[in-house]
């Protein structure tokens, strides 16, 4: 199996992705991620305005085999949300990396970027999980 892997982002274990634009985040789930779920059916959007704490849990995806939990690979505020997905939850399948966002995040501890995956660690990590 193939997984588009984007040499910008950084990555969590547990396969959620970030984009870092100065302060803030943009999160969504990786390829690889989006594969193992298979077609996307429904997406619980966050909160804007929920603060989190990094790895808790922020929404739920749901797909045709199963409920994955997406969790924050950081700490911060919820300051936006993909609404699209309310109605095309498909671009998480689609376009996981582009139109498939989930939340984007005011970052509050720079520091916890430094425990995240850049994109050769994370594509050994899924090399070892399939």
């Amino acid at each position: 199996m193939v997984y588009k892997v984007l040499d910008e982002l950084l990555y969590s274990k547990t396969h959620e992705w970030i984009r870092i634009i100065d302060d803030e985040g943009i999160v969504g789930i990786t390829d690889y991620a989006q594969q193992k779920l298979g077609d996307v059916v429904f997406v619980e959007l966050p909160s804007k305005g929920d603060k989190v704490k990094k790895d808790e849990k922020v929404c739920e995806i749901e797909s045709v085999k199963t409920v994955a939990e997406v969790y924050t690979p950081v700490s911060g505020e919820i300051i936006d949300v993909n609404e699209k997905l309310l109605d095309s939850p498909e671009l998480i399948n689609t376009s996981p990396y582009e139109q498939g966002w989930i939340f984007k995040i005011r970052i509050s501890n720079k520091d916890e970027l430094n425990e995240l995956l850049g994109s050769k660690d994370y594509m050994e990590l899924i090399k070892h999980e399939d």
